[in-house]
């Protein structure tokens, strides 16, 4: 029997309900109605998901499709495949159940989001925290009595991700919230403060010298949940072997172009050339103004090429990344575009710490090279994350611009095409060494492809990763490292690439349809005005009947 129910009533009832059961996404959507929650992992509720899931598919099914216009037919479409993603998450990948570091992941951005984000009140804001840090002892023992054998690489990461939260709490949150004068709350969060560090320590001692010398299990998906994940979350229907043909053909195609523009930078072989690019690097203290001046230099380049929209310079804040998240190199942190009132965002960028030996400041300098930071700055400000945030803010439906629904082949294939769309249309033509940049962060995404498809499906070691990312990527031995680890509790890093091959295949396809007439900024603001919709929905939308339903080839 068909439903009565509309689209848009389910739309918003499932929203609000992963809203409520993710409320970390919640805060970074710009929903503040769950500030005070950790998930919970509990496992009799995620069985309490998993059936409200079904009871959520079960109603969608029931919906009469052909009645429906254009607009809510794709968002069926793609309501129906983010259900069918979290089912799968939870009832077969089941991260939950295999990975410490979905655990220690959570606490540390749910925490980080109150801490960078002044959508309400210091005081407001640590009482939120206040809540939370009470409840860090219960998502802890949900992760004792639910990841019974973690693989080695999982417990390494969560270990080092849970120090990170001990390191925020003992030195970095009295800064984060150094403007509150309650001396109540004060008194509250330290205790709190000190709970929750004690359960974090006792935690990462059981990780580490009970579990770890004894785990065995394996960090690989498999050939067929990593492909159903791919399908289901993301559109791709192709198996794991034509993909790696396409990531082979994409690579080699990558080198050849960096070894032609490194003869216009220099003499000598590549990888030497590219080695004395990144000599070419701000002072220490430096790289704040350095991206500044890169920034600026991006939004006159896209103003002028009318390539696409281009938000107000204002909206966005570049500073010094705070001391809490000085791990990363360089982040964007946005606004969630639900947010009810305008917010800036702050793209943070790491400079070198003078405590650091001369040694290790020179290789941050060398890492952050002026080459390589046009390519960040692309992908995190212009025309990536940043530009792709302001226009989702003016998406009118709210499930189409909600992140914790959303494809990352949409979100992370934004601002890789960015970093292309920007020297493709002419913005390193008087410097060669800006698209060496872009050449070599195209290399690490297409090694990351390579690499993540090859420890889940096939039987590739982290170390042959690490190789693969040090030989072909042409990285330093600590970062190939960190990649190829990542690679194996994060295949979803595949989506860079792919997200990226399929944008520039949805334009190549617009362009034959559109048969002379085709328009960069319609096509860039059409895109990005359609909000986070899977790649085939975007097709269909896009193209009409003359889609031919492959997102990638």
């Amino acid at each position: 029997m068909r439903s009565a129910e509309t689209l848009p009533h389910f739309a918003a009832d499932y929203l609000a309900w992963r809203h409520e059961a993710q409320p970390t996404a919640a805060t970074f959507d710009g929903v503040h109605l769950h500030d005070d929650l950790l998930e919970d992992f509990n496992r009799a509720a995620i069985e309490r998901q998993v059936r409200d899931l079904n009871g959520f598919a079960r109603r969608l099914a029931a919906m009469s499709i052909d009645a429906l216009p254009p607009n809510d037919r794709a968002d069926h479409e793609a309501l129906t495949a983010t259900t069918q993603a979290r089912l799968h998450e939870l009832e077969v990948i089941r991260t939950w159940e295999r990975d410490p570091q979905i655990y220690a992941e959570t606490i540390a951005t749910s925490l980080a989001s109150q801490a960078i984000f002044t959508y309400a009140p210091a005081a407001e804001r640590a009482r939120r925290m206040l809540s939370k840090l009470r409840q860090v002892p219960g998502v802890l023992d949900a992760a004792r009595a639910n990841v019974r054998e973690p693989a080695g690489i999982f417990i390494k990461t969560a270990s080092e991700t849970l120090r990170g939260v001990i390191t925020f709490l003992d030195r970095d949150l009295p800064r984060a919230l150094r403007e509150v004068d309650d001396l109540s709350v004060l008194a509250d969060l330290d205790d709190a403060s000190t709970l929750a560090t004690t359960a974090i320590e006792r935690y990462v001692k059981e990780l580490e010298e009970e579990i770890a010398p004894r785990a065995k299990a394996t960090f690989r998906l498999g050939k067929e949940r990593l492909e159903q994940k791919l399908k289901l979350a993301d559109g791709v229907t192709l198996d794991t072997d034509a993909l790696l043909r396409i990531a082979e053909r994409e690579l080699s195609a990558t080198r050849e172009r960096f070894a032609v523009v490194a003869g216009k930078v220099g003499k000598g072989p590549a990888h030497e050339v590219w080695g004395r690019v990144k000599n070419a690097h701000a002072e220490p203290g430096g790289l704040v103004g350095r991206v500044r001046e890169q920034c600026a230099a991006l939004y006159t380049f896209l103003r002028e090429s009318s390539l696409v929209t281009v938000p107000d310079a204002d909206a966005l804040v570049i500073a010094q990344t705070p001391p809490f998240y000085r791990w990363t190199f360089a982040s964007l942190w946005a606004p969630g575009p639900l947010e009810a009132r305008p917010l800036r965002s702050f793209y943070y960028v790491t400079d070198v710490d003078p405590g650091w030996p001369a040694d290790r400041q020179d290789e941050h300098l060398r890492d952050m090279n002026d080459a390589v930071l046009w390519s960040i700055s692309m992908h995190e400000a212009l025309p990536g994350h940043f530009l792709h945030f302001e226009h989702l803010r003016k998406v009118s439906s709210p499930w189409r611009k909600a992140s914790v629904l959303a494809p990352l082949s949409v979100i992370e294939g934004w601002a890789h095409y960015a970093e292309h769309l920007v020297v493709e249309q002419g913005f390193a033509r008087r410097e060669p060494s800006i698209e060496l940049g872009q050449l070599v962060e195209s290399l690490v995404r297409l090694c990351r492809l390579v690499v993540g498809l090859r420890l889940h499906a096939e039987d590739l070691s982290v170390e042959q990763g690490v190789r693969m990312f040090r030989d072909e990527a042409m990285l330093d031995e600590g970062s190939a490292r960190r990649e190829a680890e990542r690679g194996a509790f994060d295949p979803s890093y595949v989506l860079y690439a792919l997200g990226k091959l399929m944008l520039l295949k949805l334009r190549k396809d617009t362009e034959a349809h559109q048969s002379g007439k085709f328009d960069h900024l319609q096509f860039h603001d059409t895109f990005l005005g359609r909000g986070l919709l899977p790649f085939k929905v975007l097709r269909r939308l896009t193209l009409g009947a003359a889609d031919d339903g492959v997102v990638l080839a």
